[in-house]
Parts: structure tokens; sequence; C-alpha cells
């Protein structure tokens, strides 16, 4: 794709790709959400993304997806915000029913905060819990070895909505080397709905698959992709 490609083409061609992958591993396309991450990008970027027919858009800094969320509201734009990055304990203060979703969600104090938050406020926090797939130091998340006792304690917190996981695998050079990581979220996704959730249709999501593997991540049971750079294009660093 060029630079001179509409964000309208680049969502097209991501649709195209997504309704692929739909066939191939036999699913409709309407289980699939896509949300394009906005991160570091202005907000006029996400006013052409909405022309184009874009509703839901992810977010890792909280003070940049604030200002986002004023800017669309002071504008009426319907918006469905993600947060998808890690969030610091000192940080659930901020959240607030305009968030529609939030994806990485890793230890029980944090979980606690945002109940508390949510308590106060009076809305519930729909959340997924990170899981650390491939054990990586580097990455936050659930171990899957922990991930069963850390939900159990989970789900009988007042004030969040469980709704599923979300993983981030190893960097790649191939999509193809992603899969292992996703089967296996899936899998412990399958093991943990049987066993904790089977009476929660609420817990039904996999958020998993960016822009160089959402295909795969779509035929190992995705629901959510954030997807940026073939949307956006290349971002600039931000420090």
């Amino acid at each position: 794709m060029t630079e001179i490609t509409t964000f309208k083409q680049r969502l097209a061609e991501v649709k195209s790709r997504i309704a692929a992958a739909c066939r191939r591993s036999n699913r409709p396309v309407d289980d699939v959400t896509l949300i394009a991450v906005s991160k570091t990008f202005p907000f006029s970027r996400l006013e052409e993304a909405y022309t184009a027919g874009q509703l839901h858009f992810g977010e890792n800094y909280m003070q940049d997806c604030l200002a986002k969320i004023e800017e669309a509201k002071s504008r009426k734009l319907p918006f469905k915000w993600h947060f998808i990055g890690h969030l610091q304990r000192n940080k659930a203060k901020y959240f607030n029913p305009q968030f529609y979703l939030f994806h990485a969600l890793d230890s029980l104090q944090l979980a606690k905060q945002l109940a508390k938050v949510s308590l106060s406020k009076g809305f519930t926090t729909r959340v997924l819990v990170q899981v650390n797939i491939a054990l990586e130091v580097s990455k936050s998340g659930v171990k899957p070895s922990e991930l069963i006792a850390f939900l159990d304690k989970l789900r009988y917190i007042e004030g969040l909505s469980v709704e599923g996981l979300m993983t981030i695998p190893p960097v790649a050079v191939s999509p193809e080397e992603s899969r292992p990581y996703y089967r296996a979220l899936f899998n412990k996704f399958s093991e943990v709905r049987e066993e904790l959730f089977f009476d929660n249709p609420s817990f039904k999501h996999l958020s998993m698959g960016m822009s160089n593997d959402f295909e795969v991540a779509i035929e190992e049971g995705a629901t959510f992709i954030r997807v940026g750079s073939m949307l956006f294009g290349e971002r600039t660093k931000r420090f």
C-alpha cells in the first residue's frame, strides 16, 4: 500500500482479508470485531477512519485516550474505546463508562482497583484477562498455569464483567509462527470457560492478532483483532 492510499481503501483491504480468513475457518464475519489501533495518532486521523466506517479504536496511553474521548464526545461521535495497553493501578481512577472494553487485566490488585472505581461511578467495567502465553519475561500477563485460580477469584468481584482473554505473542518473522500461541490461548479459553464460565454467555471473547498476523488469529478463534499500521501506516515513536 502506498502513502497516498486512503484509510477507506486500507480498511476495505483489511475487511476483505478478515472475510477470507472467516471463510477459511467456517466462521461468520460478524464474529470478528476490528479494532483500529489509533495510539499516538491525532484525532483528525480517527475522524477520517470514522468517515470510512470504523467505530472501534484502541489506545495504550491513558492521557491521550482521555483527550480523544472528550473530543469525540464534544463532536457527538459514537466511538467505541478499547484500552489495550498495560494499565498502572494509579491510572485506574480514570476509567469511566466511555470505555467499551479493557483488554489487559493482569493482576488481582488492578482488578480490585477498577472494581472500586466502577462501583463509585455506577458502571461495570468490561475486561479481558491478559495471558502471558509464551511466558516472556518482557511481557505482562497471567501465566497459563495460574489462569484458572486467577479467574476463579476474579469472577466474584462486583463491578467487573469478565468476558474473555487476550494475548500478545512473541515477535515473529512470519504469521505462522504466531499460530501455536493463538491455538494455545484458544485451548486455555475453552478450558476455563467449561470449568468456570459455562453459565456466563458474556465470557466469549479472544483478543489476539495484529497487523502482521490477524488472519492466523481469526483462524484460531479471535473475536477481536487489533490492527494499527495496516490501517494508519507506520507511527512515529512516542518518545
